[in-house]
């Protein structure tokens, strides 16, 4: 087990939209580290976004993170021999994390296109309360009301 826990490193914001959680998915789009080419697709679906929304690109971007993002998740716990999956309340930081990863995998898994066109409409329509990423978030709720038994075991 880890002794401390490691230092977060500060993220500066990105140069476009003065935001730090557009530049957390600038990093996570990554690949090989060719951050220009991210940075590019990134301001490229925020451009398909502002086309077909005529809405703030932002304000779009915000709502679809507010959205995804879960309240209720499970975690494994481990009493007496069995492990059960407790419910938990996420923090704030995870949260955005997490939404930021389903956002992505979903766009990534959608068919046809560039990445840029699957991320605009994958933001699109998390904002928007449908999509891929909104569905691993009921999944995820689902979840956790199931096993809302197990509650009185939080860590």
């Amino acid at each position: 087990m880890r002794r401390a826990k490691p230092e977060q490193r500060e993220l500066l914001p990105d140069i476009r939209f003065n935001s730090v959680n557009i530049q957390i998915v600038i990093q996570h789009v990554l690949k090989s580290g060719k951050k220009s080419v991210a940075t590019g697709l990134v301001y490229d679906a925020m451009d398909m976004i502002k086309e077909r929304t005529e809405k703030d690109p932002m304000e779009v971007f915000d709502t679809a993170l507010k959205n995804v993002g879960p309240v209720m998740e499970v975690r494994p716990r481990r009493v007496g021999g069995a492990t059960y999956q407790v419910p938990m309340e996420v923090s704030n930081e995870r949260r955005t994390t997490l939404a930021i990863r389903w956002i992505l995998g979903a766009a990534r898994d959608r068919s046809g296109k560039s990445f840029s066109d699957k991320l605009a409409s994958e933001l699109i329509d998390a904002a928007n309360e449908t999509g891929a990423s909104i569905r691993k978030r009921d999944e995820t709720h689902k979840m956790a009301e199931a096993n809302r038994a197990f509650s009185h075991y939080r860590i």
